[in-house]
């Protein structure tokens, strides 16, 4: 799963985070939301009754990368407290964070990994997708956007594109997930192409972590 931050305000209701997320990362909050959002995803995810295998992703805005030492501490806090194992949580990086190649960064990603916390790129080919990161930064997940996704199977240059994607991951041994399925076409297009993990409404809308526990008990009811 996915944690998707949410914000519900008495007097302007349900506040978009194209809205408020650029807001905290101009203001310097976003280094407090995203403790708070590590901190309470990696507790959710303890208290699901689900096996190892299940896992929990956090993105990671480019601003927290701007205190490095403190974004390992909050992460290591975030496995401490709630008991989680290193390799069920995920923390997804977009692409302008490697930009800038500072070498505290790659330090920091490289200590991550020695934890064994999973690392993903997300939003892949909407920035500038140099094949350097991938083979030079130890992630375990490629993340297709779903500007890519909601085009096939109709458009034959954004399926080309996605096969091409696909197989580069697989060439460096990263695992596919793609964003953003909507329909049993896009799915089964994926599929052929061996994309192994997707996302989006098909599967599910959004939900509180206490319907997620229901979902998953039914699902796990109807595998058994």
């Amino acid at each position: 799963v996915e944690a998707l931050l949410r914000w519900t305000n008495p007097e302007f209701g349900d506040v978009s985070p194209e809205i408020f997320i650029p807001v905290a990362e101009e203001t310097g909050l976003i280094h407090e939301i995203g403790e708070w959002v590590l901190m309470e995803a990696c507790k959710a995810a303890s208290l699901l009754l689900t096996d190892h295998r299940f896992r929990v992703a956090v993105n990671l805005s480019s601003k927290q990368f701007s205190r490095p030492g403190q974004l390992l501490e909050c992460v290591l806090l975030a496995l401490r407290q709630s008991g989680l194992m290193p390799n069920q949580l995920e923390l997804e990086i977009t692409e302008t964070i490697l930009i800038d190649d500072r070498p505290e960064i790659a330090d920091l990603i490289n200590q991550l990994d020695r934890i064994g916390v999973r690392l993903s790129i997300d939003d892949f080919g909407t920035g500038y997708s140099a094949l350097n990161y991938l083979q030079r930064f130890p992630f375990d997940v490629l993340k297709i956007d779903r500007s890519f996704t909601n085009q096939v199977p109709g458009s034959d240059a954004n399926a080309s594109l996605i096969r091409a994607i696909i197989a580069m991951a697989h060439a460096l041994d990263l695992e596919v997930v793609a964003e953003g399925i909507e329909t049993r076409e896009q799915a089964g297009f994926l599929l052929v192409y061996h994309c192994e993990f997707g996302q989006g409404y098909l599967y599910s809308r959004p939900m509180p972590v206490q319907q997620l526990q229901i979902h998953l008990t039914g699902a796990q009811a109807a595998l058994a």
